[in-house]
């Protein structure tokens, strides 16, 4: 009997310990969260007293390489798909934009092609604002982009479409579904950029590729009709950020 209750009591243990390890990530992230909701609320000023002062450390030499004082007047963010890239790009006084900085995405879900609806597990492709900063991220801090945009919504008026999905962030740690998912640090300088020059100053371009490169191909398959009206528009304004 007691050698049974040991063997039941070792498998317990083992399925327990590749259970926690399995989803110790995903754990992490909701003890987080929890313990925002149970201790404090953080506001914007909070957060960027907690590293404001170590993101104008870390991005410092960035601009001032490329010429542009800290912070700038204003910023794009040009995220590809495909290279999983983010390239930071601020004006300079004469209105010049200049790159700064680039990141890895850390992850994003989803293939080539534009977000269609609600669950389809694809990250959005057009050129976006930001609607909002979130302090008390699930994910560390994040930006909220306003998509559906009009012209998504217009092509979903078009199509018959109506539940679009919402909630796509540009925001912390390693994992997403639809979102740019940027890791802490960098959704730190991200997100103190934006509180800095105004989220009315913050533009945010998501492309399959980077169509200014020789020899980029547009995509043609798993993407709707209108995807030849969107993808013009993209390389029009890509065109702007040299």
């Amino acid at each position: 009997m007691l050698k049974k209750f040991v063997f039941t009591l070792l498998i317990l243990t083992f399925l327990g310990v590749g259970f926690a390890l399995f989803f110790s990530s995903k754990a992490a992230i909701v003890m987080d969260y929890f313990k925002l909701k149970i201790t404090q609320k953080y506001s914007v000023n909070d957060r960027l007293t907690q590293f404001g002062t170590a993101v104008q450390q870390r991005l410092a030499a960035d601009f001032q390489q490329a010429g542009i004082a800290l912070p700038p007047a204003a910023i794009t963010l040009l995220a590809f798909k495909d290279s999983k890239r983010l390239e930071l790009y601020a004006a300079d006084p004469t209105g010049a934009w200049r790159q700064v900085k680039a990141y890895p995405i850390q992850a994003a879900s989803g293939i080539p092609g534009p977000k269609l609806r609600e669950g389809d597990r694809q990250v959005p492709e057009g050129i976006y604002n930001i609607e909002s900063l979130n302090p008390n991220s699930l994910f560390h801090v994040s930006l909220r982009l306003n998509y559906p945009n009009a012209f998504d919504r217009a092509m979903g008026a078009a199509d018959g479409r109506e539940n679009l999905g919402s909630d796509i962030m540009i925001h912390g740690k390693a994992q997403s579904i639809g979102c740019l998912a940027m890791g802490d640090e960098a959704a730190e300088e991200l997100f103190a950029l934006a509180a800095w020059v105004g989220k009315e100053n913050v533009r945010v371009v998501i492309a399959p590729t980077d169509f200014r490169q020789a020899g980029a191909q547009i995509p043609v398959e798993n993407v709707p009709v209108w995807a030849t009206t969107l993808y013009p528009q993209l390389q029009a304004e890509l065109a702007q950020y040299p």
